[in-house]
């Protein structure tokens, strides 16, 4: 038997009459993931960064990644991006950066009080390849005042040279000892028992492919839906969750439109969304959307405005914008 051993210094070697090949730690750069808890990821598979460096003053240039087959991202006839993808790769932008540059430790919790962004749907067709992007964040506001850290957030998207996509998030980050007294009997090792899901509206109805990322129910009138995703979704709670997380709002705000706005043979494709997050969405109690059209507007787009509340408190309130299309 024959044992291969590789020396560190060894030098690169041609390969049957090939190029020089190159070993990995000889590489000047590797692409990998940033590392998955600096966006609150558990799996690598939903870290959508994948490098940065500081270009100014809280200006700071970013690479990323959107892969062609994401099970959850993407268009119900899988020629696309979703345009939430977006939003999601933001909020991660924010979340790296605090961790990365401005030195909030890991182990703080993020409150996100608004996220917002406007999407070209031509720029999120999917390829050949993966979708590499080139970002660019400011940060705006970026401030500590006491143990709590706060900012604005404002990031543009290129895919191809081409804007992809823009957005804003506007943030907090406190101890998890403020943060155990912000949630009271909610907070983290709560026993409360969450609400069971309920079946879901139609997918197709909802703008989705599949029934199990679907996150509303129906309720007896046509505008109004209940809260109702599943707990054990890989993506929308794709780690422990001590409430419904603001992408799930998200989720709940794009699929309300996309069922105000279904017209028979037509559908509604989402490209843009801001959202204000006023409380948490309890996981045991009942959240209910609504949701309404906007009147004015370009005679090819549509807004909604969408509602959530929970025991009569407004939980969060969002805007989508969209076009028709064909189905």
């Amino acid at each position: 038997m024959t044992l291969l051993t590789f020396e560190k210094n060894a030098p690169s070697v041609p390969l049957h009459g090939t190029a020089p090949w190159t070993r990995c730690n000889e590489h000047p750069s590797l692409t990998t993931t940033v590392p998955r808890e600096y966006v609150h990821r558990s799996s690598l598979a939903e870290v959508f960064l994948t490098g940065y460096e500081r270009i100014g003053d809280d200006v700071f240039s970013l690479k990323g990644q959107w892969p062609r087959a994401h099970t959850f991202f993407v268009s119900p006839d899988g020629t696309g991006h979703d345009p939430v993808q977006a939003g999601e790769t933001i909020r991660q932008v924010g979340l790296f950066l605090c961790h990365a540059e401005y030195g909030v430790p890991l182990g703080h919790n993020v409150l996100l009080w608004s996220l917002g962004f406007s999407t070209d749907p031509a720029e999120l067709r999917i390829g050949t390849d993966p979708s590499e992007l080139e970002l660019i964040a400011t940060c705006t506001d970026f401030v500590w005042k006491g143990s709590k850290f706060s900012g604005l957030l404002e990031v543009t998207i290129y895919r191809n040279g081409r804007v992809a996509a823009t957005g804003t998030a506007t943030f907090s980050c406190v101890p998890p000892a403020v943060y155990r007294r912000l949630r009271g009997s909610h907070g983290p090792g709560s026993v409360l028992q969450p609400l069971e899901r309920l079946t879901p509206i139609p997918a197709a109805d909802a703008g989705r492919l599949l029934p199990f990322d679907v996150v509303l129910a129906p309720s007896d009138r046509p505008d109004r839906w209940l809260l109702s995703p599943d707990l054990g979704h890989p993506i929308l709670f794709e780690h422990a969750n001590d409430h419904h997380p603001g992408m799930v709002l998200v989720e709940a705000a794009r699929q309300a439109a996309c069922v105000q706005l279904q017209q028979p043979g037509r559908g509604y494709v989402p490209s843009g969304l801001t959202a204000a997050f006023h409380n948490y969405a309890e996981l045991d109690q009942e959240c209910w959307i609504d949701a309404r059209l906007l009147p004015g507007g370009p005679a090819d787009t549509r807004t909604v405005e969408v509602t959530g509340h929970q025991n009569g408190r407004l939980i969060f309130e969002a805007t989508v914008t969209g076009t028709p299309a064909a189905v």
